[in-house]
């Protein structure tokens, strides 16, 4: 597939993994722009990546896909800004947090196709969660180029936009979860005595090998977690202390509540 040329709106951290991982995947520079609020911000991008910074109304006239990679609250300024001068063969792709793709159709042209967006902040090391959802006048060949543009960047898949709420309580906000975790563990281990670094590596290393098991041997993690539960040993005791503390409707909860927000600041941009 010839390479298009892409343009991230708001290029700030979001913005800078998506652009660093095309370079890294081959993307060819020349065809990479970035718009940003301050102009200290385009320099360093240039001189980082050899991209070119442009204003935003360059961006829309040249790109052929536009990634807007905005706060959700300054998304519709931006589109008044310059929906209206979007052509029409212009792909439109989304990554605010709970913004739905009707609310950038509203302050598109009509025909505009437009794609939703989730990924997450492991696109930095090429692991990333990247979950696309096509929006009105997307196609299925619209949806392959924006698999294109973030396969490099880990896993990529497609869901209907009615599950991306959450979809971004689960996968989007998901890492902050489990640095939370870990967090919780090493200082569990200084507690029972390991020096922090001690900890840190034992309980780093665990998490990646556990991950790459779940991802690899295909097995459910009931199957994974029974293999290391002997009866009356320690494993056991230390889940029963988690089950008896509400771990597991503890995150129930808070999943529900990163995917009420995500609907909340859609209906709070749309009033």
């Amino acid at each position: 597939m010839t390479k298009q040329t892409v343009a991230v709106i708001g290029a700030g951290k979001l913005g800078e993994l998506v652009l660093s991982g095309l370079l890294r995947s081959g993307w060819p520079a020349q065809q990479l722009l970035a718009t940003t609020r301050r102009p200290e911000r385009a320099s360093e991008l240039a001189d980082r990546y050899g991209i070119r910074p442009v204003l935003n109304l360059t961006a829309v006239t040249q790109a052929d896909v536009l990634l807007v990679a905005v706060k959700p609250q300054d998304a519709g300024k931006l589109l008044d800004d310059f929906g209206s001068k979007v052509p029409p063969e212009t792909l439109v792709v989304s990554l605010c947090a709970g913004l739905p793709t009707s609310f950038f159709a509203d302050r598109l042209p009509g025909g505009i196709p437009i794609v939703r967006v989730m990924t997450n902040t492991p696109a930095l090391v090429d692991q990333a969660m990247t979950v696309i959802s096509p929006g009105p006048y997307a196609t299925v060949e619209h949806l392959t180029v924006v698999e294109e543009i973030f396969r490099p960047l880990g896993r990529t898949l497609r869901v209907p936009e009615s599950q991306q709420d959450a979809v971004t309580a689960l996968s989007g906000s998901g890492p902050a979860y489990f640095y939370l975790l870990v967090e919780a563990m090493i200082d569990a281990g200084i507690l029972l005595g390991l020096p922090r670094q001690v900890a840190h590596e034992l309980v780093v290393q665990t998490a990646i090998g556990s991950a790459t098991m779940l991802r690899d041997s295909g097995e459910h993690p009931v199957k994974l977690r029974e293999a290391v539960t002997s009866p009356a040993g320690t494993t056991i005791s230390a889940i029963r202390e988690l089950e008896v503390h509400g771990v597991r409707a503890a995150f129930l909860t808070a999943l529900e509540a990163a995917r009420d927000r995500a609907r909340a600041i859609a209906t709070e941009m749309s009033s």
